[in-house]
């Protein structure tokens, strides 16, 4: 009764199915493997910025470029404070205020932009307190540069002198004569009484609709999987219902349709040479 698996018809829908499924199979696990990858970037970054999991503080230079590996961890520096700038629109807390921004020049001729804390309310410059004099070394989370209206952070424009609406040197560059670093840090504690600003996890290692993206494809792609395979079966039921009613004689005269082999048509042919309505008359 099997035998019509090995038609070219059958051969065709085998062929399909063999490859069909691994292939869903692997599609669904690299999509799986995609969203578990996200979720462990998740991880490590929030254990990055947590203060009690990060690692001793360590020299800027060491830690440059900033990257997700990077991203989070305790840096000093060394140098001299220099022009400081206002961050508006920040929140903390649920309030909205700034950030006090003060450019750390260090012995290697490059500037350092260090967010020394957060006040609530307008920037104002006249709030901020004046930075330190003489030559300090400063404690804080390495951040990469800011992109504006990526990680929470706002886009704005036609800002007052003395403000910045992003943490980076593609901005501040516009602003200050100084040569940057494409890093910035904050503080762990407050400068002068100001509150300290919280790391954050770097750009794209939140969980964000790409990860659950991510993890639905992999669904998608194991119903694909399974799909395929009721299919097979159910093309393979309707087969052998087919062949039994052929053979118990129980298919309606002409009806040849529902098999892929051409039986049905051979069968209909066969029939129509063993008609004896078509059979010639005698003669005249």
């Amino acid at each position: 009764m099997y035998r019509f698996l090995l038609t070219p018809r059958w051969w065709g829908i085998n062929v399909f199915v063999l490859l069909a499924i691994p292939f869903c199979v692997f599609m669904g696990s690299w999509q799986l493997s995609r969203f578990e990858d996200r979720m462990q970037d998740h991880r490590t970054a929030t254990e990055r910025v947590d203060p009690a999991d990060r690692a001793p503080a360590r020299p800027l230079d060491q830690l440059l470029p900033v990257d997700k590996e990077t991203s989070g961890e305790l840096a000093t520096a060394t140098g001299r404070y220099g022009e400081q700038l206002l961050v508006p629109h920040r929140e903390l807390d649920g309030k909205d205020g700034f950030y006090v921004l003060t450019l750390l020049r260090t012995d290697g001729g490059k500037s350092l932009p260090v967010v020394r804390g957060w006040l609530p309310g307008t920037a104002d410059p006249d709030r901020a307190p004046a930075a330190p004099t003489g030559e300090v070394t400063v404690t804080g989370s390495l951040q990469a540069s800011e992109t504006p209206g990526s990680n929470g952070v706002p886009v704005q424009g036609g800002l007052p002198a003395g403000q910045t609406g992003a943490i980076s040197a593609a901005t501040l560059v516009n602003l200050v004569p100084d040569d940057l670093y494409d890093a910035w840090v904050t503080l762990d504690k407050g400068d002068a009484g100001m509150k300290a600003v919280p790391a954050t996890a770097p750009q794209d290692s939140g969980l964000d609709l790409k990860a659950f993206q991510n993890l639905g494809y992999t669904g998608e792609w194991f119903v694909f999987a399974g799909f395929v395979v009721f299919m097979w079966f159910r093309l393979l039921r309707r087969e052998i219902e087919f062949l039994r009613d052929e053979q118990l004689g129980l298919l309606p005269e002409g009806d040849g349709g529902a098999s892929g082999d051409g039986q049905g048509a051979e069968a209909g042919r066969s029939g129509e040479e063993r008609d004896p309505s078509r059979e010639a008359e005698p003669a005249q």
